[in-house]
């Protein structure tokens, strides 16, 4: 990390190289999340303290706690050069400040384009990979509109409605892709994807090289509709991905938008269930324009998911006292079934504190399992 590329590529203001350096190592270290890598720089006020305090927090493992090797940074960080691209760190006066209100969200990002665009009012709007032809045509004039009022269009690259949005909305389009920054997906959206990083605005969260795997959607999906004042579902089947991305919407307290479909056409069903679960029906851009313009925080749509724990300083981690047998304790409470952390807070009797450093503890040694609402889980491996 010492050639002049890599340090333009890190290039956070007020943050110095070996920190930034420190950051990307722990959050590509194992059993790291977006949850948990806030957590431990809470506890441990830097990236660097908190690299070395790790063997010793995930102690109790199968094994030695070994973080990424200083050799992979280095590498990944001259790929993001080379890709054309720059590091967004979470506490950058430049990182969405939408975003940066959910408890999940991504310390670090990898993007490419104007970042300006995610400063203006966003508008999710996303559907069905395998679209019919009338929505994809609808997606594309509702992306037109709205990016005519003033919105930036956010939507996932994919086929179908995403790309309908994206090039209705064009260039003020955010594209969020499940792939590291220098790997286009779908291939057939390749010269979209280039176009919106050149034009636009593209943003990733995985390292680059990093190929698209089932689990990394749900993932860029809450970054969707993290950046979003509310997410627009245009046509979506039951259990698609798009409802995915409405569900964390609501879970954040934004708004929720369908366009309702036919009951004949599967591909209807999973708007007309949103609205059957309280997302607000539109039928037109004006509709949406309306209802985002005069959002304050409070939705409209009733559209809403279990919460886990809210309101916790993390800050109150760094006095947090732990006997060590904690995380056992917290452990034995825990299932398969996702539960929410205040639950186990009541269960316990352990201070809020406590208990996040128990569950970071348990998420260290892989025994724990955070879900994207924010409820927790015991892991499905098997301890020796």
């Amino acid at each position: 990390m010492e050639s002049p590329g890599s340090q333009r590529a890190l290039s956070p203001p007020q943050l110095s190289q070996a920190e930034a350096f420190a950051r990307i190592r722990l959050l590509r270290s194992p059993n790291i999340g977006p949850v948990s890598y806030r957590q431990l720089i809470a506890r441990f006020g830097t990236a660097a303290a908190a690299l070395d305090a790790l063997p010793d927090l995930a102690s109790r493992g199968r094994g030695p706690y070994r973080p990424a090797l200083a050799e992979s940074i280095e590498r990944e960080v001259l790929s993001v050069r080379k890709a054309g691209a720059r590091y967004l760190f979470h506490d950058q006066p430049d990182y969405p400040a939408l975003l940066a209100e959910l408890d999940s969200a991504p310390p670090i990002l990898t993007c490419r384009g104007t970042l300006a665009l995610a400063s203006v009012p966003c508008v999710a709007l996303v559907g069905a990979r395998n679209a019919s032809a009338a929505a994809v045509k609808l997606a594309r004039d509702f992306a037109a509109g709205l990016a005519e009022a003033g919105f930036t269009v956010v939507s996932g690259l994919a086929r179908g409605i995403d790309g309908a949005a994206h090039e209705g909305a064009f260039p003020d389009t955010i594209g969020v892709i499940a792939s590291g920054i220098d790997i286009a997906y779908p291939p057939q959206h390749a010269a979209l994807q280039e176009r919106i990083a050149k034009e636009a605005l593209l943003i990733a969260e995985q390292p680059p090289g990093t190929e698209p795997r089932g689990r990394h959607f749900p993932s860029r999906n809450r970054i969707i509709a993290g950046l979003a004042l509310g997410t627009l579902v245009v046509e979506a089947a039951p259990q698609s991905g798009s409802l995915i991305t409405a569900r964390l919407a609501g879970e954040a307290g934004r708004e929720v938008m369908a366009i309702p479909g036919s009951p004949l056409d599967a591909r209807a069903l999973g708007c007309n269930q949103l609205i059957r679960e309280g997302a607000v029906l539109v039928q037109t851009p004006e509709e949406v324009v309306e209802l985002l313009q005069s959002f304050t925080g409070a939705p409209r749509s009733r559209f809403r998911v279990s919460e886990g724990a809210r309101d916790f300083d993390y800050t109150e981690l760094a006095e947090a006292e732990w006997d060590g047998q904690g995380s056992e304790a917290i452990a034995a409470l825990l299932s398969s079934a996702p539960i929410a952390i205040d639950e186990l807070i009541r269960q316990s009797g352990a201070s809020t504190a406590a208990v996040h450093m128990a569950l970071l503890e348990l998420e260290l040694t892989g025994d724990l399992v955070r879900e994207a609402d924010g409820l927790v889980r015991r892991s499905a491996q098997e301890r020796d």
